[in-house]
């Protein structure tokens, strides 16, 4: 449950907020959720004290989660897919300042160490939608939807050095994948198909080794020093 304290952090504290999930993607129909993501920055005194501040809070609406600005980067530094896709989404809610100048190092967290974690989530998940097949003769085929989108997203981001979430043309393709209209040996056929163009995406991409590491750093300490 939401703490008054964690709910000032998200209300008073916000730099960055937008819309994920299927609406963000291209993918919305009657009845999607609206999923809402966010990026606080906790002023630097409750850093001095032995109870820190959150790392992340859920609420206080629904289907809303923050990250706080140093943990979000971390994450991005990592290539985690989540994270990555909140930084690119054409959805906007709100920015200030400090939201605009983490939107304009995007570019800083891109790295071919997406190859990696893009194509180990879509295994994670992968894997979640073969024990479906065995226990109930076939996926959550919303999940089997989104892991399709999100290596075709990784393999599109190797390829171009750019990260776009919309889906843009495949939305009805993708759409009759989740309305199980697409059989489950074909969606494995795709499946495959894509996390062998995510390999070969990945051997001649455009895009650094790894983040820059330091021009993001530079950026928190500036937000530190202001947030004191």
């Amino acid at each position: 449950m939401i703490t008054p304290a964690d709910e000032t952090l998200v209300r008073d504290h916000t730099v960055y907020a937008c819309v994920m999930g299927s609406r963000a993607f291209g993918l919305a129909t009657e009845g999607s959720d609206t999923d809402r993501r966010g990026v606080y920055v906790a002023p630097t005194p409750l850093f001095w004290r032995f109870d820190k501040p959150p790392a992340h809070i859920e609420g206080p609406g629904p289907e809303q989660f923050s990250w706080e600005l140093e943990r979000f980067c971390e994450l991005a530094l990592r290539a985690n897919p989540n994270v990555l896709e909140c930084l690119h989404s054409p959805l906007v809610e709100y920015v200030d300042d400090t939201g605009r100048e983490l939107i304009a190092l995007r570019a800083a967290f891109l790295s071919r160490l997406a190859h990696g974690t893009f194509v180990r989530y879509a295994l994670g998940q992968r894997k979640k939608l073969e024990a479906d097949v065995r226990q109930y003769g076939e996926p959550r085929w919303k999940h089997a939807m989104h892991l399709l989108r999100l290596l075709a997203s990784g393999r599109d981001l190797l390829r171009t050095g750019e990260l776009r979430i919309d889906v843009g043309e495949a939305r009805e393709e993708l759409l009759t994948v989740k309305r199980g209209e697409v059989s489950w040996p074909e969606v494995e056929r795709r499946m495959n198909r894509l996390a062998e163009e995510n390999d070969e995406a990945a051997d001649t991409s455009p895009l650094p080794p790894g983040p820059d590491r330091a021009a993001v750093e530079d950026f928190l300490v500036r937000t530190r020093r202001a947030a004191a």
